[in-house]
């Protein structure tokens, strides 16, 4: 009875291969062993059924019937992640589904090890990436999850019916086999191109993410206890929607790839999970300028070259991607490991996120994958809000630098998840320029919440909206592009921090790169030219002097005039001394602070953002350094000269301050 089940299965195969021609591609594909079939490895039978089944042997090991290849008994360490709840697995469990197409695929028992014909002599080998665990010969770790202990966990991100035995898929094609996940859920080994392009056995056509969705809910909404769903937003977001087209990957576009643009199923060369890269090399991929820039055998480079002749490359490089070059300037610190810890098990508010977490650098810090869009979404709010590109990130409330605010609402949010009070804060490093040493100063002056306050004497209105204490009559209507000639984006009542520190050239003002604080060829991450002055000693003369201004986009004060019309700071609209200072060459971070000041004190209010560099001004004599906005006089020394209390100005005179510090 067995051999006759057999034989009319053999001749259903027979019949289908028949009919290859009217599909894409084989039906049994390289799982013909077959002499002279497409398969890598190939053996002396030419029954190719029979390197898998036989009539008349049941299973080697187990009760599964008509198995013929032996099984392994291997002990596997499964997939963990810090969001991922699955305990245990079932992969030893002989004669079930994934042990079936582990018996080739975990590489510890040849091919054509038959039970009913012994070892069938074979020619080739196996592709690597056929091959689980290649490189460390007992973990699944950077495989998808298969054969779990049951039952199944919920979560967020989980179609709501999978618990229960139910995928999403409406076909069946993809299912849960007697309640699990198995190799079969996702493949089905019999049929190698139902997928044209994908040509690995998947039991439907994945273009657009079809086969991940089928057990992957973007649109759930977390229940009580639950973490947020890691994929909200994922429908609307540019890796979900851009037409952009790739190579190295499975599919022509970025969308039709969907979430096989950054995952892969099997062997990711980033564990944690199923990445194509290991920390933002995953994002690096794709933002080098050219989607092929890192291509490995851990991708599916060598795999579509392989088994998917027929995908669509495309060498352009798009140069709004490539962030890589921009980190090759003054870049913005960058983690080898992107990490975005999760307490698994706790309920969404207490979920530990990236509050005084010093290792936290990574492109996911500022970006969420699953949810941001497009940086030229013309819905991409105004200042303050979070960014097109940056929306779903978690953010830190400028209220106390603390409180984990989930997910971002003002871009400022996402700053402070490094730039707030917490601990471990990188050391300054050198590349990032001069630092100017602020009369006023916090005791912490890396901790940008005080700076921007609205209690502070003064600041650049990021986190609260411009104060109208004081004209300001250099401020612009618009901002000026970075050709200095074309008007940017209307002056709103709040600035974002991008605003300042941003790519030197960036799209959003008119250039060709991508947006954001990724790096710049000037100091600080500015997006525009900003020279500090600076002095050997206090109240000595300025080393690095800019006289006869130069007041174009080249010039030394660029990036003010961003925003301020540096035409009338030279006519003294609001400080008397401005032109006298600027035609001598001295900068603005002389006098006056970029974030903001603090309380401010007695003697320098810190309003109007003065607040002295104190490596370049020294006292006047036993005087303390003061600045009376009133009478628009200060009472210090600087290149040495004497400022007094009077307005007048002179060489500084023997005995004071200066000359002691000099005679040391």
């Amino acid at each position: 009875m067995k051999s006759k089940i057999l034989l009319a299965c053999m001749m259903l195969l027979a019949a289908a291969g028949t009919m290859s021609a009217q599909i894409t591609g084989d039906v049994i594909g390289v799982h013909d062993l077959g002499p002279g079939s497409k398969s890598p490895i190939t053996g002396a039978r030419p029954d190719f059924c029979l390197y898998c089944h036989a009539p008349h042997t049941s299973l080697v090991q187990g009760t599964a019937p008509l198995w013929n290849q032996k099984l392994t008994t291997q002990t596997f360490t499964p997939y963990t992640s810090t969001t991922y709840h699955e305990k245990g697995n079932n992969m030893q469990v002989l004669g079930a589904d994934s042990n079936l197409c582990l018996s080739c695929h975990d590489g510890t028992v040849a091919v054509g090890n038959t039970a009913a014909y012994g070892q069938v002599t074979m020619t080739g080998s196996m592709n690597p990436n056929d091959v689980f665990q290649e490189n460390t010969a007992t973990s699944l770790q950077a495989s998808h999850p298969f054969s779990l202990i049951l039952p199944l966990n919920d979560a967020s991100n989980l179609v709501s019916t999978l618990v229960s035995g139910q995928t999403a898929d409406k076909t069946g094609a993809v299912k849960l086999i007697q309640g699990n996940i198995e190799c079969t859920s996702c493949h089905n080994p019999h049929v190698q191109a139902k997928d044209p392009l994908n040509q690995n056995f998947l039991a439907l056509n994945s273009a657009s993410g079809v086969l991940c969705y089928a057990c992957h809910d973007p649109n759930r909404q977390a229940s009580e206890g639950q973490d947020p769903n890691p994929l909200n937003g994922w429908y609307q977001s540019i890796h979900a929607t851009s037409t952009a087209a790739v190579q190295n990957l499975p599919y022509p576009t970025l969308a039709t790839n969907a979430c096989f643009s950054c995952h892969t199923d099997h062997n990711a060369a980033g564990p944690a999970w199923l990445q194509r890269g290991s920390g933002d090399q995953v994002c690096l991929n794709c933002h080098s300028g050219t989607s092929s820039a890192t291509a490995n055998a851990n991708t599916l480079a060598g795999r579509a070259a392989r088994m998917m002749p027929n995908v669509v490359a495309s060498p352009k490089v798009n140069a709004l991607l490539n962030v890589a070059s921009e980190y090759a300037k003054v870049g913005h610190p960058i983690a080898t490991t992107s990490v975005l810890p999760v307490k698994p098990g706790a309920k969404a508010q207490t979920r530990a996120v990236v509050a005084n977490n010093p290792t936290l650098t990574g492109c996911v810090n500022c970006h969420d994958p699953h949810a941001m869009q497009s940086g030229t979404n013309a819905a991409s709010p105004a200042a303050p809000m979070v960014r097109a590109t940056q929306r779903g990130v978690d953010g830190i409330s400028e209220k106390d630098g603390m409180t984990v605010v989930r997910p971002a609402k003002y871009q400022f949010e996402t700053c402070l998840r490094c730039h707030g009070p917490r601990p471990g804060k990188a050391p300054d490093v050198a590349k990032y320029g001069y630092i100017p040493a602020r009369l006023d100063v916090a005791s912490d002056p890396r901790n940008i919440i005080p700076q921007f306050s609205p209690t502070a004497a003064s600041s650049h209105p990021v986190t609260h909206p411009r104060s109208s204490a004081f004209s300001q009559p250099s401020l612009l209507a618009n901002m000026w592009n970075l050709n200095g000639t074309t008007q940017g984006r209307v002056m709103g009542s709040q600035i974002f921090c991008t605003d300042c520190h941003n790519s030197d050239d960036n799209r959003e003002f008119g250039g060709t790169g991508p947006s954001g604080p990724h790096g710049s060829r000037w100091t600080h991450i500015l997006e525009r030219r900003y020279e500090f002055s600076q002095a050997p000693a206090p109240g000595q003369p300025i080393t690095n002097l800019f006289p006869n201004p130069d007041l174009t986009v080249n010039g030394p004060y660029a990036l003010c005039g961003k925003c301020h019309n540096l035409t009338n700071v030279m006519q003294n609209a609001s400080f008397s001394k401005h032109a006298k200072h600027i035609s001598a060459g001295m900068s603005c971070s002389t006098c006056h602070t970029a974030h903001g000041t603090g309380s401010g004190s007695a003697n320098v209010s810190g309003q109007r953002l003065i607040n002295f560099d104190m490596n370049v001004v020294a006292p006047n004599g036993g005087a303390p350094i003061t600045y009376n906005r009133g009478a628009n006089t200060c009472t210090l020394s600087c290149h040495g000269q004497a400022h007094n209390p009077d307005g007048t100005v002179g060489p500084v005179k023997a005995g004071t301050w200066l000359k002691k510090l000099a005679e040391r």
